[in-house]
C-alpha cells in the first residue's frame, strides 16, 4: 500500500495562487539582501531541462540602479517600479551550456546545444522564462509580493545592466511588499473546461 504525496494546505495554495496578487503599489519597507538569497536558494531547485538553469537575475535595489533602469521604462510602468524596494531583471544566459558539465555531468549535454544555435536559444528562453515564474512563487513563499510585467526596452535593459555577458533580458518583476489600497479588482480566470482537454 503506497501513501499519497504531502500535499499543501488551503492556507499555502492561498498564499501562492488563490489570495496572490499583481501589485502595483508598495509600502516603504526595504527587502533585506538576504531575503532574495532565500528567493534564490529557493527557486533553483524547481526543474528546467536537462538541469541546464539558463535563468540569470539582477536584483535591482538601489537608487542608482533605479535611475539607470527607468530611461528603458514604457510611461505606465515608471512609479510602480521606482517605488518598489526591488526591481528583478528576468534574464537568460545565451551560453548557459558552458554550465552544464557541471549541472549535468551524466552525459556530454553541452554538445546538444554548443553547434546548435537554434536549440540554444529556444532552451535557454522557454527555461529562463519557466524560472522567472519561478521566481514569483518563491517570492511569495518568502512573505513578499511581486508584480510581473513587460512594458520596457529590453535592448535599452541589456545595453544597461547586460552589457559585455551573454545574458539577455526577458521580463521584470518588481518585488516588496504590496500596498492593498493599490490593488484593481480580482480579474476572472477561464474555467477548466475553457482552457483545458482532457484526450
Amino acid at each position: 500500500m503506497t501513501n499519497d504525496a504531502a500535499t499543501l494546505d488551503d492556507t499555502a495554495r492561498d498564499l501562492l495562487f488563490r489570495a496572490a496578487r499583481t501589485h502595483y503599489a508598495w509600502q516603504d519597507r526595504p527587502v533585506p539582501d538576504t531575503r532574495l538569497q532565500e528567493l534564490y536558494d529557493l527557486l533553483k531547485w524547481a526543474p528546467t531541462s536537462a538541469n541546464s538553469s539558463p535563468g540569470r537575475f539582477v536584483f535591482i535595489r538601489t537608487k542608482e540602479g533605479k535611475e539607470k533602469l527607468r530611461p528603458a521604462l514604457s510611461a505606465g510602468n515608471v512609479e510602480k517600479t521606482m517605488s518598489a524596494p526591488v526591481t528583478v531583471i528576468v534574464a537568460h544566459d545565451s551560453r548557459f551550456y558552458d554550465e552544464l558539465p557541471k549541472l549535468f555531468p551524466h552525459a556530454d549535454a553541452k554538445s546538444w546545444f554548443a553547434d546548435n544555435w537554434s536549440l540554444a536559444d529556444q532552451t535557454a528562453t522557454r527555461n529562463g522564462t519557466l524560472q522567472g515564474a519561478y521566481l514569483i512563487l518563491a517570492a511569495r513563499a518568502v512573505g513578499l509580493d511581486a508584480g510581473p510585467m513587460s512594458g520596457f526596452d529590453n535592448w535599452k535593459v541589456d545595453e544597461a545592466f547586460l552589457s559585455g555577458t551573454n545574458w539577455r533580458s526577458n521580463f521584470l518583476v518588481n518585488l516588496g511588499y504590496g500596498d492593498p489600497a493599490g490593488l484593481h479588482p480580482r480579474l476572472p480566470r477561464l474555467s477548466f473546461d475553457e482552457a483545458c482537454r482532457l484526450e
